[in-house]
């Protein structure tokens, strides 16, 4: 407890002097004010996370959480919990949908084996294993409160470790079977949503499948009445430890002022419950696609991450965060390398008067 307890006391605001100085940095570009939309959102974002106004990536990498889910045991899952241990395999040898995509973004994967049901004797996996997966929480808790908590303080170490190595740009990803039904339960858990915003069919369930995943999550939240004030109540009794792992994540990135790009729903609702724990964190997030899960719209709506684009995706293991890292790169370039109204013989201040004036008129 005292890890996380210190990594939330040292989450302060994005410095909003140092992103007025961007913003001005920005608008002195030559070119339309606002006329490169998120692009400068980002510059400003990553320059109020950083304390500067020119940044650069120099070191990328996506941590993807290990874990299993007994809930599984309700037939919520389309597919066998062996999976997951696969997908261990696969994401260190390079064979997952993360691989070909981080590659691409030159990014590495931090592949953490928070909770897989068997051992992992893998070389490239890191072993912080909490427990052999979570009970099966129709029956009892996932997790008791202090295995939560030793599960977020597992992502806040993994991730401190990273940012130690030179790590300036982080991602977070999962593989684990069934997390998709963990992350509806508490999604529904916080929020009390209508069932049908909350929980989608994750990988391709029936009808009738379907249907039972949704009176699953209903009746865990039910039996177990989490508070939705306390984030580790509901992450223990409803939750995953892969959940808790990228909770950690968030946490660590916005304690040590680093970016960290959301991925999809489970990543999302990871964000949700790291804002609930410490709601300044959700400044230190940039969120890379909208999930093709209904609980998607629900999280934007809740947590106010707009995400950048709208490919369809579901997959998860950071596949979003990978495909966004170089649009993340293109921003931060923006302030370097394009030229700017001193080619007019316009001066900073100028400029800056000028845009004031016009966005007085025409307020974004």
């Amino acid at each position: 407890m005292h890890l996380l307890k210190q990594t939330l006391e040292a989450i302060r605001p994005t410095d909003r002097v140092v992103m007025a100085a961007a913003q001005k940095e920005i608008d002195y570009c030559l070119k339309p004010p606002g006329s490169l939309g998120k692009l400068e959102d980002i510059a400003r974002q990553i320059a109020g996370i950083t304390g500067k106004v020119h940044n650069a990536i120099s070191k990328k990498a996506i941590v993807v959480m290990m874990a299993d889910n007994g809930v599984c045991a309700e037939g919520v899952a389309m597919y066998p919990q062996d999976i997951t241990r696969i997908g261990a395999d696969f994401v260190t040898s390079g064979r997952m949908g993360v691989n070909f995509l981080a590659n691409y973004a030159k990014a590495d994967i931090i592949a953490v084996d928070i909770g897989i049901q068997v051992d992992v004797d893998l070389p490239r996996v890191l072993n912080r294993k909490i427990r052999y997966g979570t009970a099966n929480f129709l029956k009892e808790p996932a997790m008791s409160r202090e295995e939560a908590i030793r599960a977020i303080e597992v992502g806040i170490e993994v991730t401190n470790t990273a940012i130690d190595q030179g790590y300036d740009l982080m991602g977070t990803g999962e593989i684990g079977i069934g997390n998709t039904t963990a992350s509806s339960a508490v999604l529904y858990a916080f929020t009390g949503a209508n069932i049908d915003r909350v929980v989608g069919r994750g990988a391709g369930l029936t009808d009738e499948a379907f249907e039972h995943k949704k009176a699953v999550v209903q009746q865990a939240v039910r039996l177990h009445r989490p508070d939705p004030d306390d984030a580790l109540d509901v992450l223990s009794k409803v939750g995953s430890l892969d959940i808790a792992g990228m909770a950690g994540t968030y946490l660590a990135c916005a304690a040590r002022r680093v970016p960290v790009v959301t991925d999809g729903l489970i990543s999302n609702v990871a964000a949700l419950t790291a804002m609930r724990l410490k709601p300044e964190a959700i400044e230190y997030m940039i969120p890379s696609h909208i999930s093709f899960e209904p609980g998607a719209k629900l999280l934007k709506e809740i947590t106010g991450l707009e995400p950048m684009i709208d490919m369809n995706m579901r997959l998860g293991e950071g596949t979003g965060c990978a495909l966004v890292f170089s649009i993340i790169e293109a921003a931060l370039r923006m302030i370097e390398e394009m030229g700017t109204f001193a080619a007019i013989g316009k001066s900073r201040d100028e400029i800056g008067d000028h845009i004031m004036a016009y966005r007085g008129k025409f307020p974004r």
